[in-house]
This record gives structure tokens, C-alpha cells and sequence, in this order.
């Protein structure tokens, strides 16, 4: 972990101030779907856990609807069918934060917590949450593997970790060597989940196991 002091806590408050164009665009969505969750989404899983997996950032109608990472949309799907896989779940995903799933051994977290247009945060949005990811990590004290989902959470992890992304690209299957708390930890990169990578056959539910094997194998 690098040496500036952490200046955030491990989940930003629900109605996060600090990113005006996420905070109006919250607003926007909450004006038509009131019902809806509509706030910064704070991490699944418990601080003892052993894997956490860095996504994006909420997805409209999936977390950012119902309040829980990777809920309700097509990435969940896939993401919790190989958590499910490969034992890092208990309980049955129905795509429902009452559905009862437990996390075991891991936690979601995401590099963005609330949701930007079009999925895409910009680069200063990915800046100002990246403190609360530092803290999340920082937070986890059995932590030995991060999964990250996308280039843009590969970069902010390092850039958490106080390392720069150039020395460590971003590509499918990446593995490396980082340290958090001084602790070392194995950091493997994904493409990310998504229903376009997938449609694409950029990523396959195969490849997508693949990491999540390694993630198994990494711990022991």
C-alpha cells in the first residue's frame, strides 16, 4: 500500500457528494425510478475475506436498482454462476439482494461505487472514489487475491496499491505480485463480465473461469 494516509472510509455514504455529473445523474434515474436503490453501492461480502473481486462500477438497472454489486443485470449472472463454481458462494443468486446468497471467503467491491451514464465514469469520477477502494482493501486483513474486471479497475487497483499501471498492463490473465499492508497478494486481471464482452466472445464463460481457477489455485 503506498505511503499517503488514507483520508476515506471503506464504503462511501449513499448519497455520495463528491462527483456532481454521478450525483445529478443519481437524481435523474431516482426522479423516474424512485423505487429504485439509487446510491453509492457499498461492497458484498465479509471483512474476513480472503478474495475480493474489483469491479467497474454499478450498472443502472442492476445494482444501482437494487442496491447490491452485480445484482440484476447480465454481468451478475455470469459472475455469480463462477462464484457459485468454484465455492466462493452459499445459497442460491436470483438476482435479489433478499435472495439469502452469502459470500464465502470473498467480497464485490467496485472501483466507481455510483452508477455514471452509460457505464462509463470518467477519469476524474475514477479518481475521486479511488480513496474508498484504498480503504476497502486496506481494510481486508486476510486478503491474498484481487480479481480485477476491466482495464479501469485494473488501473485504479494499482494506483490504490501506489503502483503505476504502465509497469503492470492491463490483458486478460495478467497476474501479479502486489503488496497490501505489506502483506504480498497475487492480482489477476479480467476482461470484465459484461453482456458486450460476452456477445462479443471477447470473453467466454470458460476464459471467465480460468481466473477464478487461478484465484482457487493462488490461495491454496
Amino acid at each position: 500500500m503506498g505511503t499517503k494516509a488514507l483520508t476515506a472510509p471503506p464504503e462511501a455514504p449513499r448519497d455520495c457528494p463528491l462527483c456532481p455529473r454521478l450525483v445529478a445523474y443519481r437524481a435523474a434515474v431516482r426522479a423516474k425510478e424512485p423505487g429504485w436503490f439509487n446510491g453509492a453501492v457499498a461492497s458484498f461480502g465479509h471483512d474476513t475475506a480472503e478474495l475480493v473481486i474489483v469491479g467497474l462500477a454499478p450498472g443502472v438497472t442492476g445494482a444501482n436498482r437494487t442496491g447490491r454489486p452485480f445484482t440484476g443485470d447480465w454481468a451478475g449472472d455470469l459472475l455469480y454462476a463462477t462464484l457459485d463454481k468454484f465455492g466462493f458462494s452459499r445459497g442460491t443468486y436470483a438476482a435479489d439482494p433478499g435472495d439469502g446468497l452469502k459470500l464465502t471467503g470473498a467480497m464485490i467491491t467496485n472501483a466507481v461505487r455510483c452508477v455514471p451514464p452509460e457505464n462509463k465514469p470518467v477519469g476524474e469520477e475514477v479518481n475521486t472514489c479511488r480513496p474508498f477502494l484504498q480503504a476497502r482493501l486496506a481494510a481486508l486483513p486476510k486478503l491474498k487475491v484481487i480479481v480485477c474486471l476491466g482495464k479501469i479497475s485494473h488501473d485504479s487497483t494499482l494506483r490504490a496499491l501506489g503502483l503505476k499501471p504502465g509497469p503492470h498492463p492491463f490483458g486478460h490473465g495478467a497476474r501479479y505480485e502486489v503488496s497490501v499492508n505489506g502483506r504480498p497478494v497475487k492480482l489477476l486481471s479480467s476482461y470484465h463480465c459484461s453482456r458486450y464482452n460476452t456477445n462479443t466472445g471477447r470473453l467466454t464463460a470458460a476464459m471467465f473461469e480460468d481466473i477464478f481457477a487461478a484465484a482457487k489455485e493462488a490461495l491454496g
